[in-house]
């Protein structure tokens, strides 16, 4: 069947591919460092207390076979050696078979770690790259061509991811409409990188301007990509640089550049490229099962896309335990405030007026005022991530924050290992409290006064003081 590939495609296959190898790697290696204190056997949130009180088909996957940190550990590493041979091109020297088996290698251990992974890993580009990863597995490689099926399934996907940011935002807070959110976007979205507080201060008709054309992005730029070359390749190009326009203000994972290597494989790079090399016909066993996968993936799509023109609709939705079609979309709403979760320790053993605490130094979030937040995307910070919603709700942090802080208390070595500082480095402290702070970005002229790219105040408590032989209570 002549229409199954697309032989000018050979070099947007490969960059997509080799991209999201990376990306992979990424993933594997955040889970690898952070999982012993987030879900281990001592976790916040144990992966055993999970898989004891839900079922296998709620969430199918490795861990359900068998769990000890040893195996997790052993998953993830497994994870990133598969990732780094897929970087270096591996896949191209096998069979297509094992290629495909290759692929289909990290997109199984990659699920099974986001379905025991809990509020950790209840973020979109969760499911993104597992939607991704599905897909890559029936690219094909090597000296076979890319089936167009599967490019325009890839579209399909990007297509979701845009749009459907771009309906969540007009159709929930006010600002976008008015194109005024940049103006309080960049201080309080959830972790800032170091241009933010630049773009926070950039001029208000810009500010707008970057409302108008993110609308523009997201709701019509879409629909180009499935018309013909080369307009579909100046869409993707389009979309490539709002989302470097985003990963230059603010820190987000890898949702940014797993959107930006799914919009490189809409663009013939053919122009550049040359005389593709020698491809031969696709096998009819693979055709039947590429067939079939589109088939298998419209028909799950039907509730994304039902969801998208809904005026109830919602984001960052899986409508199936594999994650195979979800819903994607962020900032609905902008908060127009920035509040911290400031949690501080002290070593005295009896709680006074005059008590010394001294703050706990997170990587990501912000703390120190005088801290430059730092670029860590495409790195994920998971607990730097759940403590900023913990702010917007203390809701975010009630089964989590309690073992958090009895983790503090014990000065216990993988929690601890999640902090840039910790104040107690010889001994635990004997009490630790968390409380709520205002931030705002300082003005050009405070920066040059003081120092710092942060002022804040005092709001409230988060929690009281707690000690060992209090437990770890108190009242959010």
């Amino acid at each position: 069947m002549e229409w199954f590939t697309a032989e000018g495609y050979w070099l947007s296959r490969l960059i997509f591919q080799r991209a999201l190898a990376v990306l992979y790697l990424v993933a594997f290696l955040a889970a690898a460092l952070q999982f012993r204190a987030l879900i281990g056997e001592r976790g916040m949130l144990p992966v055993p207390a999970l898989l004891r009180r839900t079922p296998w088909r709620a969430a199918p996957g490795l861990f359900r076979l068998h769990y000890s940190d040893r195996f997790f550990a052993l998953v993830a590493w497994t994870g990133c050696a598969v990732a780094l041979a897929l970087v270096v091109g591996v896949d191209a020297h096998l069979p297509l078979w094992a290629a495909m088996l290759l692929w289909a290698l990290p997109w199984v251990l990659y699920l099974s770690i986001v379905q025991v992974g809990q509020v950790w890993y209840g973020f979109g580009w969760e499911s993104l790259l597992l939607e991704t990863g599905f897909l890559a597995i029936f690219l094909g490689s090597g000296d076979t061509a890319a089936p167009v099926l599967v490019l325009w399934l890839l579209r399909w996907l990007l297509f979701r991811v845009e749009f459907g940011a771009g309906l969540i935002k007009v159709r929930g807070d006010s600002c976008w409409r008015r194109l005024t959110c940049l103006e309080f976007h960049h201080e309080t979205q959830p972790m800032p990188g170091p241009l933010s507080w630049f773009f926070h201060h950039l001029p208000r008709p810009v500010h707008r301007v970057e409302v108008a054309a993110n609308h523009v992005t997201q709701l019509l730029v879409p629909f180009l990509l499935f018309t013909p070359q080369p307009v579909a390749s100046a869409a993707a190009v389009l979309m490539i640089v709002t989302q470097l326009w985003l990963v230059l203000s603010g820190n987000f994972a890898w949702l940014n550049w797993l959107t930006i290597t799914l919009a490189l494989s809409a663009v013939d790079w053919s122009f550049v490229a040359g005389a593709p090399p020698a491809q031969s016909a696709p096998p009819l066993w693979y055709e039947v099962v590429v067939i079939a996968v589109t088939a298998l993936i419209l028909a799950l799509s039907y509730r994304p896309a039902r969801n998208l023109i809904s005026r109830n609709q919602v984001m960052n939705r899986s409508f199936d335990p594999l994650h195979l079609v979800n819903t994607y979309g962020a900032f609905g709403s902008i908060s127009r405030v920035r509040l911290e979760v400031v949690v501080e320790g002290t070593a005295e053993r009896v709680i006074h007026e005059g008590t010394r605490w001294q703050e706990y130094g997170f990587h990501g979030k912000p703390g120190d005022p005088s801290r430059l937040p730092r670029q860590f995307a495409p790195y994920h910070l998971r607990l730097d991530w759940m403590m900023w919603f913990a702010a917007l709700s203390p809701a975010y942090a009630r089964s989590w924050f309690g073992p958090f802080t009895e983790r503090l208390l014990e000065n216990d070595r993988d929690t601890l290992g999640l902090l840039r500082h910790n104040p107690f480095p010889d001994s635990p402290p004997a009490h630790v409290r968390a409380r709520v702070y205002r931030y705002r970005f300082t003005s050009w002229r405070e920066l040059r006064e003081t120092g710092c790219w942060w002022h804040r105040d005092y709001v409230r408590e988060f929690m009281r003081p707690v000690s060992p032989a209090g437990g770890p209570g108190g009242r959010h």
